[in-house]
């Protein structure tokens, strides 16, 4: 029996990961799901797993949830803190899955246990890769990725032929906006640019796809996950999500992993890896999909994905920069304060503004991060008033 914890358990990612461990309940013992403040799910999940320990990382709510499951085993807890010592309770299988910054350290302490670590929190590479990178190599954990392009990556990258992969290729919906020009994503609204064609995904996440800085910020992970220089990788749009990311070798087989566009796919392949694991999904139906279409990547109207290679290229501090800077804009755009597109120029003003030296631990990084957001959020002042 696999042990699991889940940090972001009542995300998209984590409701996904526990309908998997459901399923098998004979095959996973959960030790701890951590929350941000929704206690309602986090304590029925608690319930239906039996975990362990159920935590939020706002303290605030923990009142509540004691309340919420009194009447059961599972210990409960509350803070920041107290999530970071869920991480660190050494299970063999932990999913990373706190969106943002705020899933850095917790992250870092799942590595420290030396186990297998799920990773599906795309910050923590982003902004301190070299600093996660050197804790793997030094520990031995394992990272497996969850994001679908990267699973599709480490599935079809060839460990005896490493080095002779010419080109990583990760493909892009393209999301809502691939057929709108500049001045119709003048006054894209909020609920057009959450609304993803293909993938059911949090606010935050759905807005970066529409942008296309979610496909940046997978370029700079697929950098360090997979050890690629910049010029090996490259975007490619593909309108129907089937194909979810492709390995070129030097020989010219280029080798693609295809499955439908719903998270328990590569989440399966991460919970059961090196084994495979039944899944709820109905087979991939070619004959009805009919056709896969692919186009370059529009870097003109959508700079954010300009943006991201700018900051893999140069390195240092920029990528987390860049993260920061994007998840104040996001949010400013959620919130009504900005338009669609002041979120790529907010960005690229902190960019502009900011470039300390590159961050050597992790509180070096978290520094960054505090400074990068800021200036975005004095962007966003300015451009709101």
């Amino acid at each position: 029996m696999k042990s699991v914890t889940i940090l972001g358990a009542t995300g998209s990612v984590g409701t996904s990961t526990l309908d998997l461990v459901e399923r098998a309940p004979d095959d996973f013992r959960v030790v701890a799901l951590t929350a941000n403040c929704d206690v309602a799910k986090l304590a029925a999940a608690a319930r239906r797993t039996r975990a362990e320990l159920a935590v939020v990382a706002d303290e605030s709510c923990l009142a509540d949830l004691r309340a919420a499951l009194a009447d059961t085993e599972t210990r409960v807890a509350g803070g920041a803190e107290a999530v970071v010592e869920a991480a660190a309770m050494g299970a063999d299988w932990t999913m990373a899955a706190i969106v943002g910054c705020a899933g850095l350290k917790p992250v870092m302490a799942a590595i420290e246990q030396r186990g297998a670590v799920a990773l599906a929190n795309k910050e923590a590479l982003v902004s301190a890769g070299d600093v996660m990178m050197a804790a793997v190599a030094r520990t031995g954990a394992t990272l497996l990725p969850v994001d679908s392009e990267h699973n599709a990556i480490f599935q079809c990258l060839e460990p005896a032929n490493r080095g002779r992969v010419r080109r990583v290729i990760l493909t892009a919906s393209g999301g809502p906006f691939r057929e709108r020009t500049l001045d119709e994503m003048r006054t894209i609204t909020p609920a057009q640019a959450v609304a993803h064609p293909n993938w059911s995904m949090g606010a935050k996440i759905s807005v970066d796809s529409a942008t296309m800085m979610n496909k940046g910020l997978e370029l700079i992970e697929a950098s360090h996950l997979f050890a690629l220089a910049p010029d090996q990788l490259d975007v490619l749009v593909h309108r129907q999500s089937v194909i979810h990311s492709l390995v070129e070798y030097v020989d010219g087989s280029l080798l693609a992993q295809l499955g439908p566009p719903d998270m328990r796919v590569p989440i399966a392949h991460a919970l059961a890896w090196p084994d495979r694991m039944s899944t709820p999904m109905a087979p991939l139906d070619l004959a009805t999909i009919g056709r896969l279409d692919f186009e370059a990547a529009d870097m003109v109207r959508f700079p954010a994905l300009a943006l991201a290679r700018a900051a893999l290229e140069t390195g240092g501090a920029r990528p987390a920069i860049l993260n920061a800077a994007n998840e104040i804009a996001v949010a400013a755009f959620l919130a009504g304060k900005i338009g669609f597109l002041e979120i790529a120029a907010i960005v690229a003003d902190t960019l502009d503004s900011y470039d300390p030296g590159a961050p050597d631990s992790l509180d070096a990084v978290l520094d960054v991060d505090a400074g990068a957001r800021r200036i975005a959020g004095d962007r966003v002042m300015a451009k709101a008033a």
